[in-house]
């Protein structure tokens, strides 16, 4: 195997016909930011954007800023804008409140149509590895519906599809390992079994292609602040198919969701549409941001889209994966993430045999800022060092640069100095 020069990232770089979207962001000087899974970087527009709407909207329109900038309306605006990324049509999908929140709404919404449908069915299916807060949501649930939480291992749910099988709860990009999953195939598989399907789209919403629609999913949530560039807290987004979207009341009935909600009646009606998925009042500040984020993806549609941004990321992530096993084999490290390019998101994920969370504070001291995200030891689940590969702001040098900190940082024991193991409260 031919030894990978910082030269030919270099190369790939001048090559790259995405180069200039990295423009779009700020970036601090001397950091390698391979964090985007976590939280995107900050769009150049976000501060001049919100401080408009502050001083101008807020500070000079007061109130009448609902209807002259188009406050009330700015849920649906950014909804749409997201829709393109993830295969929705417009008026699909409406931006509110936080994952979680759109996730009790859509599980409720889904039990209640399983209720109707087939009540029998009083299993929800999901993997013992998706993210607590879905499986937090999911336990709540369960209990309010007289039904049960059953986990799989990763990559086991659709051969558990039975007939008492009511919802089938997956995030499409796992968030540890980040192994994807065939959204089509899987939402196939549990439509053929009568199951109905949830997807979590945090990882996924910017980072690879999705297809809503064409996969015929059921109910789909995600979050803003990652791959969308939305900043820390920014609201998330929900999606309901035409199918199911007036079928049932969705639980969280506040006055943004009413079909007149100025209008002020005492009892709640349902708006048609997606629109019933809103709940309290907008958060405008975070909501601005949010669209200046979702524009920095936007961004790349002339330059190929999605389909352009997907190429980009496999190849950042096959770079990095080629040169830790050319760089890296004298040390106790693994690849935990699919290395096959059809079965693995934007990033990439190491286990490593010692500290994990000192190695990547030991990493982010040398300004190459990744992540640690701690294993189940009772279920031999390893601790995991992760990567993330945002094509719209990383180079191909930086890949290279990063995994040479990663190398110095191995063969000096640097990770081993005691600072490094002290543990933050965000870990």
């Amino acid at each position: 195997m031919t030894l990978i020069q910082r030269t030919d990232c270099s190369a790939l770089d001048a090559a790259d016909p995405l180069a200039a979207l990295r423009k779009q962001f700020v970036l601090p000087d001397g950091a390698i930011y391979l964090d985007g899974n976590s939280l995107g970087a900050l769009p150049r527009a976000t501060a001049a954007r919100v401080q408009q709407v502050i001083a101008d909207e807020w500070g000079q329109g007061l109130i009448r800023s609902w209807n002259t900038a188009g406050w009330i309306g700015l849920p649906q605006r950014v909804g749409d804008k997201i829709a393109r990324l993830v295969g929705a049509a417009p008026n699909e999908l409406v931006v509110t409140d936080s994952t979680s929140i759109n996730l009790y709404k859509v599980l409720s919404a889904a039990l209640s149509i399983a209720r109707i449908d087939a009540p029998q069915r009083r299993v929800i299916v999901s993997e013992r590895e998706n993210f607590p807060t879905d499986l937090y949501i999911a336990q709540s649930l369960a209990a309010q519906y007289g039904a049960r939480l059953e986990l799989v291992e990763q990559g086991q749910a659709a051969s558990r599809l039975g007939d008492d099988v009511a919802v089938l709860l997956l995030t499409q990009v796992n968030y540890r390992s980040g192994a994807l999953h065939d959204m089509a195939a899987v939402t196939a598989a549990a439509h053929a079994a009568g199951a109905l399907t949830v997807w979590d789209l945090a990882h996924s919403a910017g980072a690879v292609p999705v297809d809503l629609n064409g996969a015929q999913a059921d109910f789909a949530i995600g979050c803003g602040y990652k791959y969308l560039n939305g900043g820390p807290g920014a609201p998330a987004f929900v999606w309901v198919h035409a199918r199911h979207v007036d079928r049932v009341q969705q639980p969280l009935s506040g006055w943004h969701g009413h079909a007149a909600p100025f209008v002020f009646t005492p009892d709640y009606q349902p708006a048609q549409g997606i629109a019933r998925y809103l709940c309290g009042t907008p958060t405008l500040l975070s909501l601005a941001a949010l669209e200046c984020g979702v524009d920095t993806v936007l961004a790349a549609e002339p330059l190929g889209g999605m389909a352009a941004l997907r190429r980009k990321s496999l190849a950042l992530s096959d770079l990095f994966i080629r040169l830790v096993q050319q760089q890296l084999g004298a040390h106790p490290v693994t690849i935990a993430t699919p290395i096959e390019p059809e079965r693995r998101g934007s990033q990439v994920s190491l286990t490593f045999d010692g500290d994990g969370y000192a190695l990547i504070q030991a990493l982010i001291d040398r300004g190459v800022i990744g992540d640690f995200r701690a294993g189940d030891s009772a279920h031999g689940d390893p601790d995991l060092l992760r990567f993330g590969f945002t094509p719209l702001y990383l180079r191909f040098v930086d890949v290279f640069d990063a995994v040479q900190a990663l190398r110095e940082v191995l063969d000096r024991g640097i990770w081993r100095e005691a600072r490094h193991a002290r543990k933050a409260a965000v870990t």
